[in-house]
């Protein structure tokens, strides 16, 4: 059973840099890690994701500003939030799948964090 735990969530000002972390356990060869976030009132909405081959993928809204990678001696993968905005502001979740589908949507995962908060405050 994959397990998963996200450190790094705090409060920060616009304009700052955050990085999240998230531990994975029990997880296969073959799997695919991924960064969503919600904001109050909203829908949880994918942010990034990366294969067990190391392939990363992400949200049109977010490219190049919030890079993911992963660190395989710890199992765990990382998301760079670079410049954050008010709009930021959200509870970030991550996420696991077996397989090699670079999935989108939180149908597509099987297993969650608990999700941790990042507030980004004007």
């Amino acid at each position: 059973q994959v397990q998963l735990v996200e450190f790094g969530g705090g409060l920060v000002q616009a304009g700052d840099s955050l990085s999240l972390s998230c531990a994975a356990s029990g997880t296969s060869t073959s799997y695919v890690l991924a960064w969503f976030r919600q904001g109050a009132g909203k829908e949880r909405a994918f942010v990034a994701g990366i294969t067990s081959s190391g392939v990363s993928y992400y949200a049109d809204s977010v490219r190049a500003r919030l890079p993911i990678s992963r660190d395989n001696g710890r199992n765990t993968f990382n998301l760079q939030m670079h410049s954050l905005k008010f709009g930021a502001t959200a509870v970030y979740y991550c996420a696991a799948r077996m397989g090699i589908i670079r999935s989108r949507t939180p149908n597509g995962f099987a297993s969650w964090g608990q999700g941790i908060q990042v507030t980004v405050s004007s």
